[in-house]
């Protein structure tokens, strides 16, 4: 899919306390796209996305988002560029109800009276949060969690989501259901930058995947000539 850089990573250094987690690292994800960064674990995918939400400063390189610079742009002003993030892990907030979650995720908007058609359309994504806005969060299940964490990223309206391992710790079935949303946010305008342990799933939605390896891209194609790659099928794919 061809389109401007929304998001461009140009040989990219950093370290995640004393290790050296990026080692030149160049990646763009086009305006409506979805690319997947995937790898194994402690690859430097989640550090990726960090660098990009400015947690992790490049000790070398530059990171730009609708043609700015951003690498020295703090967090709170990232996110108000229109890059919202699904962390790993969820971090839900379990005490507050599902509806109090959501509204979080639009804090930083000034647009205050576009928030209720928003509110809507991600109930629309997420049938079963309708059912539970004033269940707490700590209640819900594992997919209703990461169903959660997923709306509430979208609440902030990003031009950009960045997911960090949606489908982790969910059944097979759930796993099916993420990925048809994220399908369907996409459809709906949102740039996607996907990281995910669970390759084959990823590869299947994105547009265009990349492959880490100790901070390093090993290879980049369109998603599904990833999915055909001998590399890939052996080494993440578990095929012989």
């Amino acid at each position: 899919m061809s389109g401007t850089g929304l998001l461009e990573l140009s040989d990219v250094h950093a370290y995640y306390g004393n290790i050296r987690a990026l080692k030149g690292v160049s990646l763009t994800v086009a305006r409506g796209e979805i690319v997947t960064l995937i790898g194994s674990n402690g690859a430097g995918k989640t550090t990726t996305l960090r660098t990009v939400l400015g947690t992790v400063r490049p000790l070398r390189g530059t990171v730009s988002f609708g043609g700015k610079r951003i690498d020295k742009v703090p967090t709170h002003r990232i996110a108000r560029l229109g890059i919202a993030q699904s962390p790993e892990g969820r971090r839900i907030f379990a005490r507050m109800t599902v509806l109090e979650n959501l509204e979080l995720g639009a804090f930083a908007r000034t647009d205050r009276e576009a928030i209720p058609q928003d509110l809507e359309r991600v109930l629309a994504l997420f049938p079963r949060l309708r059912d539970r806005l004033g269940q707490k969060g700590g209640t819900l299940s594992g997919g209703e969690q990461q169903m959660l964490a997923m709306g509430r990223a979208l609440m902030a309206r990003p031009e950009m989501l960045l997911l960090d391992e949606p489908s982790m710790g969910l059944s097979p079935i759930l796993v099916e259901t993420i990925f048809e949303i994220i399908r369907d946010i996409n459809r709906l305008g949102t740039t996607i930058l996907l990281v995910e342990q669970n390759a084959r799933m990823a590869l299947r939605v994105a547009h265009r995947g990349y492959v880490i390896q100790t901070g390093r891209i090993v290879l980049q194609d369109a998603a599904l000539a990833l999915l055909r790659s001998d590399v890939v099928r052996k080494a993440y794919l578990g095929e012989k």
